[in-house]
């Protein structure tokens, strides 16, 4: 079974995915598997085109877990989507040095449950789970990851409006 592991840069994808590692399941990055699609830059965005239909055409499904901000877009057999609310995430962002425009910018994504949208469009809603990851450390996030793929903990999503964090620009 292939479970994606998405969400807006910030929302704990790695961090996440590497303590499902540690506990032994396998683990994908994506950032490990895009460069050959890379087709660009988008200076204006700061952020990197990628070829992402060939991508998806292209990608070797495995046993475990795929984690990265385009898992969704690959056939999973589940999907997670990591959430995290704006102001937080903002503050995330910032220690990562991400510049005024792309904390603003993934911070209104996370607020438009950008992400969760995608999501819902390409896969059966059995099978997303939402989980936010504010305030909650990996070990708690992967144990509730653990649940949903063995079917413990139900599918949910939907239940989050951070839409009051959305700034006028």
């Amino acid at each position: 079974m292939m479970c994606g592991i998405t969400g807006t840069p910030g929302t704990g994808k790695s961090l996440i995915s590497d303590e499902l590692g540690r506990r032994g399941h396998t683990v994908v990055h994506l950032t490990d598997t895009i460069r050959p699609y890379i087709t660009g830059d988008d200076e204006q965005r700061d952020t990197e085109i990628f070829d992402d239909e060939r991508w998806v055409a292209e990608f070797v499904p495995v046993d475990g877990f795929v984690e990265g901000h385009f898992a969704h877009l690959l056939p999973c057999d589940r999907v997670v989507v990591l959430r995290c609310r704006p102001d937080e995430l903002k503050k995330r962002l910032e220690q990562r040095k991400y510049s005024a425009g792309k904390v603003m910018e993934n911070a209104d994504a996370e607020a438009l449950d950008d992400c969760l949208i995608e999501t819902v469009d390409l896969h059966d809603a059995g099978n997303i789970f939402e989980l936010d990851t504010t305030g909650h450390d990996p070990g708690f996030c992967a144990d509730r990851i653990e649940g949903f793929v063995a079917g413990k903990i139900p599918a949910q999503f939907g239940t989050l409006d951070w839409s009051g964090f959305l700034e006028v620009h």
